[in-house]
């Protein structure tokens, strides 16, 4: 048996496999990035947007609370068992989005959706760093949120188009079938990292005696840098709950058609996945605090922006610098939870994060539903920017930088 080594490069074939397959994770989501607020209006009649939205509502919290029992499950049972559940269950999305007679059926849908996300994405951040080494964790988490975000971006664009060439509905859903069947195979050829685990905690300085109620608490609020964190991943994916919810009906209202609508869509998820290439990795060597303040900030700009400017390639700058924004934190929060938590506990913690980060989804969509349908959706997206703006504040003055070479001189 060969010896255990901690590193990208050391485990290079099953870090690229885990890329490969978080690629397919992501692409499940895309799938439903264009259509379905379109679906809910021009299949089901729905004319509020709160109940339009529903689906994202039901699609965040499932997601949440598998995120949170994800972490805590894998710690215990390998990650690879929950990847390979996440896939089972994934596969019932497109067929009940394909063969929906009813909305109730789509947001049913969603509730799947999220319990796959929950699984297979948590699963595959989570083995990535396991693999790494801690001044390497940026550029894994970089990697996996840039294959993730890169297949929601290329199958948001690709529904569109189906779905302009054929129907809303079931042809763009046929290829999800084909991404949970190629998503399961790839699973089954990747490589558990509980003996990376195992090695990583016994070369820890730390306490692991913490209890899951402990994690909890100090992720969740005590920690000063773990709960600024989560704020900041929670304020984010509230944004983002919005974008998907109303970033449709916002360019159908101007005028845009489906493919147009598809392609500005898919370019926000696309820079947001393509820049983590670097900035995941630029943390690693410039530290994490800078990359989140500024990202935070930039991402309540960039809404303001879309609001401001009036023609098409002005909106495509604006989609660009929210998913640069957007990048400049999402790694570099995952990164930074991984260098506070201990390596026996690590998951459980970014479970916690995960949960509080994905409910974003869901509160997002709710915010963004009720504040459409009472006011619209203009003053629902330039409301939102706030909180983003805010997270950025609270995180410059209150998170400690957290990257291993540079945390030492705090």
């Amino acid at each position: 048996m060969s010896k255990v080594q901690i590193g990208i490069k050391e485990n290079l074939l099953n870090f690229i496999l885990l890329v490969v397959t978080n690629f397919f994770v992501g692409s499940m989501v895309g799938l439903e990035r264009t259509l379905l607020p379109i679906i809910g209006e021009e299949d089901f009649g729905l004319v509020s947007t709160s109940a339009a939205l529903s689906f994202i509502i039901s699609f965040g919290f499932s997601k949440a609370i598998v995120n949170y029992f994800a972490g805590a499950i894998a710690d215990r049972f390998g990650r690879r068992k929950v990847l390979l559940i996440g896939w089972g269950v994934g596969l019932l999305v497109p067929l009940m989005v394909i063969f929906a007679s009813s909305w109730w059926m789509i947001v049913v849908a969603n509730i799947f959706l999220g319990i796959n996300q929950g699984l297979t994405w948590s699963m595959t951040v989570n083995m990535k760093i396991d693999l790494a080494k801690p001044t390497q964790r940026g550029l894994a988490v970089g990697f996996n949120e840039f294959a993730g975000y890169t297949g929601v971006a290329v199958m948001a664009a690709v529904s569109g188009f189906v779905a302009t060439s054929y129907s809303n509905r079931p042809e763009p859903f046929y290829i999800g079938i084909g991404i949970v069947v190629i998503g399961f195979i790839l699973s089954l050829i990747v490589k558990d990292t509980e003996s990376h685990i195992k090695l990583q905690a016994s070369s820890s300085n730390k306490n692991p005696a913490v209890s899951a109620i402990e994690v909890f608490k100090n992720t969740t609020f005590k920690d000063k840098n773990l709960s600024t964190l989560t704020f900041s991943g929670l304020s984010t994916n509230l944004k983002d709950g919005m974008a998907w919810g109303l970033f449709p009906i916002f360019f159908a209202s101007v005028g845009l058609n489906l493919a147009q609508i598809g392609l500005l869509v898919a370019i926000y998820p696309a820079s947001w996945g393509l820049f983590q290439l670097f900035t995941g990795v630029l943390s690693d060597k410039i530290g994490r605090k800078g990359l989140i303040v500024g990202g935070m900030w930039l991402q309540a700009i960039s809404l303001w922006m879309i609001l401001v400017v009036n023609e098409y390639s002005l909106w495509i700058v604006a989609a660009v610098l929210l998913g640069l924004g957007t990048a400049m934190v999402y790694p570099t929060l995952q990164a930074s939870i991984s260098d506070v938590a201990d390596p026996s506990w690590r998951a459980s913690s970014m479970g916690v994060y995960r949960f509080w980060r994905d409910s974003g989804y869901a509160f997002g969509a709710l915010f963004a539903g009720v504040l459409t349908d009472l006011l619209n959706v203009n003053w629902a997206i330039g409301l939102v920017a706030f909180l983003p703006l805010s997270a950025g504040i609270l995180a410059a003055v209150r998170l400690r930088e957290t990257l291993p070479t540079l945390a030492k001189g705090n």
